[in-house]
């Protein structure tokens, strides 16, 4: 049935009915908005370790990982790493902030600190619009590896669909290619197919019908139990994903051994060096790589750093923790287990790479192929187990992020407006809140199917609200004014002018907006391989092909050996400038734009800056140093030309921030209670204490914590060096 055998559909059915259960039993000890939206805040390390691991991991994350290293090499696994190692010593010391808030959302942030319940409201949109986002990234990665998994033969292939395969099949061959060996006509054809992106797997499974599938499920096990039932799934879905990581891995080395003729444990990384070319084990990029040049790996890593402390999930995770130092020490553990099992993915990308790189047009299908093509053959429910790992990944961010957006939306939205009603209407309000989140993640994956184009919006996204978060935590000059102006230029610029912009009928196929960077060929010097040594008897057998033909241009290609040094041309095509999703060329006289406007680049261009001149690289790098530095900067400078708030209203806030929480409840009100009556208490502990600037002094924890994190990410770095470095 579907390409699945019947023992792994049962083994998704007992999942699926685990889980169910779990949420039964958790709903029976919801009794008011902190038990279902905070879990009444009673969860140890353990439960908060894989809560942010959980959080931090869904189904898009393993086929990301794949995804970016199928189209960049190590570089997609370099720009997650430095990422994830550049953010740990950050995660350490501000995860007490959220538990030190002492608050049911992080939209409450804004009321108390801003005094605006209004600013409040506009930030649980504006992250309701962020988490609709990663919901749909994620089910639209899921869909398509289950897509992969249960491929229909060609014998079913409808004529049409046989059509495309084969288009799919003859850019892969022309793409291996070298290509100013090409004739012109081929390399039109090369660009002509790349527009088209034929498909070359066709499923059983209906993408949308399956979406719609998983949605349910997990409407149905977390909005009835709350965060308990979400937090409980998320340990038992944390240790499938675990299992995910490292399934495929024997199976796969085991492969490459028989198809390469290498054997033991090292003879798969010898197999990558020969099969993979040398580009792919440059860790910060290559001059052939399109997007993952290290300045765009450090421009988007530090904007990633910026915006992830402001996403509402932080204070959903770390704030159901008992005390402040278990949500540190617990969710500190979690984002180090998901940054570990990032480089894990990544090798096992690459190993896939080696057995299926040339024969997946979609990479966003590598993983779903592997699945199929590894572990479909022992029929032992192995397959079903993949797939239910996967769901684990997904639902396990979706569930906790649905309820996030469920209490930023009833208690920031819907209770202002709906006033003194009882604890069980919020809570009713707050699952019909959750039901319309999955909708939207829903609509939103079945019409935008790009999961590494919605994994970069969501990665700028929060922008809009991040200086404001940063700056009202440790600047005392951040006042209302000076937030509200930051977060309406960044919603105006990165949202409401790319979305409202383009419905006028004559924008999108605008000339000025059809620019694009100029096409250009890079050449790089490389010592051949197995594989290259391969590739270059095929240019030599095409061209001897098109000499019988009269086609033939320049000399014929020399044979090469290995170990020789040799050159490569690799073909940077034009890529739009200003649309997201590119240009569609259907109608050849004039191009039209399509997915969301970059305003910020319309305004650059406008201002004198040639963009065409630029690497698509580049261009994609100021849209995030656009968002870095301006949202920043138009607070801080509207906060020095404004009035500060009143100094007790401050003394309050950041006297709360400096009280450490007591996991008994009674014992931390009594100690608010002494922070209330001397909010300076605690002012011996600022690192800076006759200025504005809040940051406090390290302690003998901070340090000691600070130790172990740098511990561990070397260890980050030392696997990355292996994962290259073995087999060379």
């Amino acid at each position: 049935m579907f390409g699945l055998h019947v023992v792994d559909i049962i083994v998704i059915i007992a999942y699926f009915a685990m889980l169910l259960i779990i949420g039964y039993r958790a709903m029976k000890r919801i009794r008011n908005q902190e038990d279902y939206f905070l879990g009444g805040r009673r969860f140890g390390r353990w439960i908060q370790m894989f809560a942010g691991f959980g959080q931090a991991t869904s189904a898009e994350t393993v086929v990301t990982s794949t995804t970016m290293v199928a189209t960049n090499g190590a570089a997609g696994v370099g720009a997650q790493a430095v990422l994830g190692v550049v953010y740990m010593p950050f995660i350490w010391m501000i995860t007490p902030w959220y538990r030190r808030l002492r608050l049911l959302t992080l939209a409450d942030f804004f009321t108390e600190r801003y005094q605006s319940r209004t600013m409040a409201g506009f930030y649980a949109l504006c992250q309701t619009l962020f988490f609709v986002m990663v919901a749909a990234m994620g089910f639209a990665a899921l869909s398509k590896t289950v897509a992969a998994i249960t491929v229909k033969p060609d014998a079913e292939l409808t004529a049409t669909q046989l059509a495309e395969k084969n288009r799919a099949i003859e850019l892969s061959e022309l793409e291996a290619q070298n290509y100013t060996n090409l004739t012109q006509q081929q390399q039109q054809r090369i660009d002509d197919l790349r527009r088209q992106q034929p498909q070359r797997v066709f499923s059983y499974v209906n993408k949308n019908y399956l979406i719609v599938a998983m949605a349910i499920v997990v409407l149905l096990y977390a909005v009835s139990g709350g965060l308990e039932a979400a937090f409980v799934t998320d340990m038992i879905q944390g240790s499938f994903i675990l299992i995910l990581t490292f399934m495929l891995i024997p199976f796969a080395m085991l492969r490459i051994n028989s198809v390469f003729g290498t054997s033991g444990f090292f003879g798969p990384f010898q197999a990558m060096h020969r099969q993979l070319p040398q580009s792919f084990f440059e860790i910060l990029g290559s001059p052939n790589v399109a997007e993952f040049t290290w300045y765009w790996i450090v421009a988007f890593s530090a904007l990633g750093i910026i915006n992830a402390a402001s996403q509402a999930n932080q204070l959903t995770a770390a704030g159901s923790a008992k005390d402040d130092d278990t949500a540190r020490v617990g969710f500190t553990r979690g984002i180090f287990l998901k940054r570990y099992s990032n480089i894990i993915w990544g090798f096992l990308a690459m190993l896939l790479l080696v057995l299926y790189g040339r024969s997946v047009t979609d990479p966003d299908m590598v993983w779903g192929q592997a699945t199929r093509e590894l572990l479909g053959p022992l029929n032992i429910g192995l397959v079903g187990l993949m797939i239910a790992c996967l769901l684990a990944a997904l639902m396990s961010t979706a569930d906790a992020l649905m309820l996030t957006t469920a209490a930023l939306l009833t208690h920031s939205c819907y209770r202002p407006l709906i006033r003194d009603r009882s604890e069980k209407h919020y809570v009713l309000a707050g699952r019909v809140f959750c039901l319309a989140y999955i909708t939207g993640g829903v609509i939103l994956a079945m019409t935008y199917n790009d999961v590494f184009g919605l994994f970069k919006l969501m990665l700028m996204f929060n922008a809009i609200i991040a200086a404001a978060f940063w700056l009202g935590m440790l600047w005392r000059r951040a006042n209302r004014a000076a937030a509200w102006t930051s977060m309406i230029i960044m919603f105006f610029a990165t949202v409401l002018l790319p979305l409202l912009v383009p419905l006028f009928p004559s924008v999108r196929q605008h000339p000025y907006l059809a620019k694009t960077t100029e096409a250009y060929v890079v050449t790089n010097t490389y010592v051949a391989n197995d594989a290259e040594v391969a590739d270059r008897q095929k240019d030599i057998d095409a061209w001897q092909t098109k000499q019988k033909l009269g086609q033939a241009l320049g000399t014929c290609p020399q044979p090469l050996t290995v170990g020789q040094t040799f050159s490569r041309d690799y073909p940077m095509p034009k890529r739009s400038i200003f649309w997201q999703k590119g240009l569609d060329y259907s109608n050849q006289d004039q191009p039209k734009g399509k997915g969301i406007l970059k305003v910020e680049l319309v305004a650059l261009q406008w201002l004198g800056w040639d963009l065409t001149k630029n690497s698509y690289s580049f261009n994609e790098t100021l849209t995030a140093l656009f968002r870095i530095f301006v949202p920043f900067a138009a607070l801080m400078i509207t906060a020095l030309l404004t009035k500060p708030h009143d100094k007790a209203l401050l003394d309050r806030f950041y006297g709360k921030m400096r009280t450490p929480v007591s996991s008994d409840p009674e014992k931390d009100k009594k100690e608010m209670e002494m922070t209330n009556a001397n909010p300076n208490r605690f002012d011996h502990l600022r690192l800076f204490p006759h200025s504005n600037w809040e940051m406090k002094k390290w302690n003998r924890r901070d340090w000691t914590g600070q130790a172990w994190v740098f511990l561990g990410m070397a260890g980050i770095v030392v696997l990355i060096y292996l994962m290259v470095a073995i087999g060379r």
